[in-house]
């Protein structure tokens, strides 16, 4: 009896994708969903811009917040290169609640609930495509993106009105003592040439945000644990005290040179002050930066 083999064909092997390969999928990938987002939150840039740039009193900051936190992504991304790229589901977290406000600020038309969802979308995409370690890594710039977002007078109403008051409180107390007599009703304060309303746009609520924002970013940089507190606990007073002395100098020019020094550009000047008086006072208060450690 003959003995006949049968032919067996081998077992294919599956083809495993090579590192490159899988890279090239991921970049791909990331360009899909980078054109998808740019088409997305395109009105949504453009309603943030419009408010960044409506006046000095209103978000100016904002402007630049984007590529400040797109700076500190690359830095902080480039100065550790050994940290794992990977995916983690947990970005879903942040996305699914993202999606859910887009879609709610379609109906409702607010542009303020689209800006909000893309900043709650950044660290779910940072958690997709770079993975838990990476996104710890970026986790403050990703954190400091909020302060882009404009706030509606609507919800600062109760604090612009204590601000203001604060404002006539502290100019009320200091002018006398300049030899200057005033009289305080609400918000308004009267003198012998004229009268000056801090109104919400004078509050100093402007600065008080863009001082906060400063001093996370100062206290983020610090050296040791003694100045972040310091910075974070004097940021607010700093900048409220800032918008007091901006009050009384538009009030000695008022007494000085009369009520129309205030439809000059003095009036606009005196707000970029404010800023330019507490911003470097927080960063002063933060002191040299901590030097960052690198991986080999």
């Amino acid at each position: 009896m003959a003995l006949t083999a049968e032919y067996i064909p081998p077992t294919p092997t599956p083809t495993i994708p090579s590192a490159s390969m899988r890279r090239s999928w991921g970049t791909a990938l990331l360009a899909v969903v980078a054109i998808e987002l740019i088409a997305l939150y395109a009105p949504t840039a453009r309603w943030l811009y419009g408010r960044w740039t409506m006046s000095v009193w209103h978000n100016a900051h904002g402007l630049f917040i984007p590529p400040l936190v797109a700076w500190m992504i690359w830095q902080e991304l480039k100065a550790r290169p050994d940290l794992p790229a990977s995916s983690s589901p947990w970005g879903f977290a942040f996305l699914v609640p993202a999606l859910a406000l887009q879609v709610l600020d379609t109906g409702m038309h607010t542009d303020l609930l689209s800006a909000m969802a893309l900043v709650l979308a950044l660290p779910g995409l940072s958690l997709l495509f770079l993975g838990v370690a990476r996104t710890r890594l970026i986790a403050f710039p990703l954190f400091l993106a909020i302060f882009a977002l404009p706030i509606p007078l609507g919800m600062t109403e109760t604090i612009h009105l204590v601000l203001r008051k604060v404002a006539i409180a502290g100019a009320s107390a200091v002018l006398p003592l300049l030899g200057i007599t005033v009289f305080s009703e609400g918000t308004t304060l009267h003198t012998v040439r004229g009268s000056l309303e801090v109104a919400d746009a004078c509050s100093g609520f402007s600065t008080l945000y863009a001082a906060m924002a400063v001093a996370f970013l100062t206290a983020y940089t610090a050296a040791t644990t003694a100045r972040r507190a310091l910075v974070l606990l004097l940021a607010a007073p700093i900048a409220i005290a800032s918008n007091v002395l901006r009050v009384i100098i538009l009030v000695g020019l008022v007494v000085w040179q009369g009520q129309p020094i205030l439809e000059t550009f003095v009036h606009p000047l005196s707000g970029m002050m404010t800023f330019a008086l507490s911003l470097p006072i927080i960063f002063w208060l933060g002191g040299p930066p901590a030097q960052r450690t690198t991986a080999p």
